[in-house]
């Protein structure tokens, strides 16, 4: 099965971001794809929310 993974739309064109995979359960860095890091959906519910409040 074929994931499909999204940018921040405050991203750089050059490629450094980070990846949100659709199901929101995987990271990972853009310029090394292949070192992705699942952590599962409640972890990146408070990943999200924690950076939300820190902004």
């Amino acid at each position: 099965m074929t994931m499909t993974w999204r940018k921040s739309s405050q991203s750089e064109t050059g490629g450094q971001c980070v990846e949100v995979r659709s199901d929101l359960a995987a990271i990972r860095d853009s310029k090394y794809p292949e070192a992705t890091m699942v952590v599962g959906r409640t972890a990146m519910t408070k990943l999200t929310t924690f950076a939300k409040i820190e902004r």
